[in-house]
């Protein structure tokens, strides 16, 4: 993340996304396979790291290999198979995007930090050393289980993730980067999807 001045003069808060240039590596059509959508390539991948059904894949659309694929239904875009996407043909400054990527993994975590319980707090009643445990679980006789959905510890993090109507900051065609307001999920250097 990084941080620009707005026009106000505030300091905002924003990720730097590497959005381009993407090659479209299939148009689906509905005569043909019952939807209309168009296939995205980025980010060019070893040939020898691909397979053979893929390379006749890339072959088709006259490109190179690529690390990641993605698939968007119902774009409305007048390029063809094999032209070349940038930020510039898709993005302006104001427009709200959805990113989606997968979130940091964790690990296993408590139930304090994955769930945000208080604990037990003032040590009361004869606790001892169970500050961050999760208390009881269970009922009593009825319904003699632990009922499905209790918040536990477990893995944390590690999951597909959608951040919803972020904004557009700032659009720089030169360098296929787009500027967009708050956090993104994912990692340094992750794979994202950006949905208009």
């Amino acid at each position: 993340m990084t941080s620009i001045y707005d026009d106000a003069g505030r300091n905002v808060a924003c990720t730097v996304i590497e959005a381009g240039p993407c090659t479209i590596t299939q148009v689906k059509r509905p005569e043909t396979d019952g939807y209309y959508a168009i296939q995205l390539g980025f980010a060019d991948a070893k040939e020898k790291n691909t397979t053979k059904s893929l390379k006749g894949h890339f072959a088709k659309a006259n490109t190179s290999p690529k690390r990641k694929l993605v698939e968007f239904r119902d774009a409305e875009i007048d390029k063809g198979l094999g032209d070349t996407l940038t930020v510039a043909d898709v993005f302006e400054e104001g427009d709200l995007v959805d990113v989606v990527g997968t979130s940091k993994g964790k690990g296993f975590q408590g139930v304090v930090k994955r769930h945000g319980f208080g604990g037990v707090g003032d040590q009361t009643h004869g606790q001892h050393n169970r500050l961050r445990a999760p208390g009881s679980i269970g009922a009593a006789s009825y319904p003699a289980k632990v009922v499905k959905g209790m918040r536990m510890a477990g893995q944390m993090g590690n999951k597909r993730v959608k951040a919803l109507n972020l904004t557009v900051l700032k659009v720089l065609p030169e360098k296929n980067l787009i500027l967009i307001k708050g956090a993104v999920p994912g990692h340094k250097g992750a794979f994202v999807i950006i949905e208009k």
